[in-house]
């Protein structure tokens, strides 16, 4: 895959090339030269990307596959696709499927099964057998394979026995614990925000109380054990408080929010549109803010995607019954850009979507560097545009956020010697 990229604002925070526009030429999917100008050889495919940024591709860290089990909401090929779609080239993927992926020969089928593509498939294990928080799985046997962290996804591990001997298991293989410390046991069976619109709409609210106490007492676990931990797609000023609050105390500690917690609110749910309806759930317009400024002062240091396919039997259902979940790979940089759209939130965005991912799951950050393979995502950080159902990659089309006006918009992903140009 030949190409010269032209006239193009690198966005690479703390590196080489940073806010200045270059040319780019690559060759056989590694960049041969950067200069700020290169002149175009006779049938070089050439892109014009004046007006437009170029950064390191983009890791989605929270994504759902589906497969093998669930692959009439979604599979491997298709959430490629939908992560290329987004401008993502490297995707971590949970483990709920069907079986969950638990043993090493699980991880192997996603690896072999996706490998060769542009998007790279990092496979995350489930800590616990058929994600039932009981039984400890062979973590060492799965690292080997390749997997890239560990995790029971979001179903809430209530043993606290469990966790410590999990957080015990992955410290000692060097790997990483990932945690969703949504206490949903304490108010059971609440699908909304705990507030005003809880109220206004007659539905069981859920507190920002059960992130506070799931994230203490991980906290407090991971703290005995001297171990890592990642706190999965937080979504209340509680949280993030004591996240905030911890990582002053020692190192370790990493938390991400899923890119549409930072844009929608519960008041979105007056009309009992399941496609509104996600876990965690939309919290006020005033813990938004809080999630806002999270981002923009690193105290949340990732932003995903939290992509979760659902087809129309599970979505078009009353509220209560629905799965939550959005196909969101296609808009998280969109929502994350729309959500801050100031001229300097932008290296803020990149840090969270691209750099920090990699830190955290101690994934090598590729450079953009003469000689180094091309590991890149085009962009228009400021462009107006409407997402329609075109947009959509994924199997499934369970989202809000058709006929959304969004700023900002992937154009292109390079990876592996390969580019896809976004719709």
């Amino acid at each position: 895959m030949d190409i010269l990229i032209k006239s193009i604002k690198v966005i690479n925070p703390g590196k080489d090339f940073h806010n200045k526009s270059v040319d780019i030429l690559i060759e056989k999917g590694i960049i041969k030269k950067i200069a700020s100008n290169i002149k175009s050889k006779k049938g070089l495919n050439t892109y014009n990307g004046k007006g437009q940024c170029v950064s390191i591709g983009w890791l989605d860290m929270k994504a759902n596959f589906c497969d093998p089990g669930y692959e009439y909401k979604e599979d491997l090929l298709t959430g490629m696709k939908a992560s290329a779609q987004g401008g993502f080239t490297g995707v971590a993927i949970m483990p709920s499927t069907k079986p969950a992926l638990q043993s090493k020969s699980d991880i192997e089928y996603v690896i072999n099964k996706t490998k060769g593509n542009l998007v790279d498939v990092m496979p995350v294990g489930s800590i616990s057998k058929d994600l039932e928080g009981n039984q400890l799985t062979e973590l060492y046997d799965m690292k080997q394979a390749g997997a890239v962290a560990f995790t029971n996804d979001k179903k809430y591990l209530s043993n606290s026995g469990f966790v410590l001997r999990a957080l015990q298991y992955a410290t000692n293989i060097k790997s990483l614990f990932i945690s969703y410390s949504n206490d949903e046991n304490l108010i059971p069976g609440a699908h909304v925000h705990e507030g005003t619109q809880s109220t206004l709409i007659g539905m069981k609210g859920q507190p920002d109380l059960s992130e506070k106490i799931g994230i203490e007492r991980d906290l407090a676990l991971s703290d005995y054990a001297d171990a890592n931990i990642h706190f999965s797609t937080i979504s209340t000023k509680l949280a993030i408080d004591s996240i905030a609050k911890a990582k002053k105390e020692r190192k370790g500690i990493s938390s991400e929010v899923a890119a549409h917690h930072l844009l929608l609110s519960d008041e979105m749910l007056s009309d009992y549109d399941s496609n509104y309806k996600v876990q965690p759930p939309l919290r006020d317009e005033k813990t938004i803010k809080s999630l806002r400024k999270a981002v923009s002062n690193g105290s949340i240091d990732v932003i995903c995607s939290d992509h979760t396919p659902q087809d129309i039997d599970s979505k078009e259902l009353e509220f209560d019954f629905a799965k939550p979940g959005i196909v969101a790979a296609e808009t998280a940089f969109a929502c994350a850009r729309t959500a801050l759209p100031k001229a300097t939130d932008i290296n803020v965005i990149i840090k969270a979507i691209a750099l920090n991912p990699r830190k955290v799951l101690s994934i090598a950050l590729p450079k953009i560097k003469e000689g180094e393979k091309a590991n890149l995502t085009l962009f228009d950080a400021d462009e107006k545009w409407t997402f329609t159902k075109e947009h959509i990659q994924s199997k499934s089309n369970n989202t809000p956020f058709i006929g959304y006006a969004f700023k900002g918009k992937t154009k292109a992903v390079i990876n592996n010697n390969k580019i896809s140009y976004c719709k």
